[in-house]
């Protein structure tokens, strides 16, 4: 009788054991789940301030007043612009209408021969099988 209940005290022990090593895991894990809500949070509360930053930078009022004081630029007038008659003329093709495709014969040129093992990427060719 006393070994049984040696026994059930030590089952007992063993299973607070384990249940206050699940507790403390579980404890641990809670507050890595919150130290990484603090994280998020100040890397949102970061993003906000570099949104405002660039807002207040790109600001049309402050680009306006920086070119202004910086670039040498002149407003723009009627006359700068021209007619699309007073293009000049479209410069002569290359290739005849006329002629063959030159590109086209390039290809041909260089196409392998239809007898030739054809080997591709880093496979070797294949050697012809003799007849027995």
């Amino acid at each position: 009788m006393r070994i049984i209940h040696l026994l059930v005290i030590g089952g007992l022990v063993f299973a607070a054991a384990y249940v206050y090593r699940i507790k403390m895991e579980s404890t641990e894990r809670t507050e890595r789940v919150l130290r990484l809500h603090a994280e998020i949070r100040e890397q949102r509360d970061a993003i906000a301030v570099l949104r405002a930053e660039w807002a207040r930078l790109d600001a049309p009022l402050r680009l306006q007043g920086l070119a202004e004081r910086h670039l040498q630029l002149k407003p723009l007038n009627a006359a700068q612009y021209d007619s699309l008659k007073n293009l000049p003329e479209r410069p002569p093709s290359p290739v005849k209408p006329d002629s063959p495709d030159p590109i086209g014969a390039m290809i041909n040129t260089v196409a392998p021969s239809s007898d030739a093992a054809t080997v591709t990427g880093s496979l070797p060719a294949k050697a012809p099988e003799k007849k027995r």
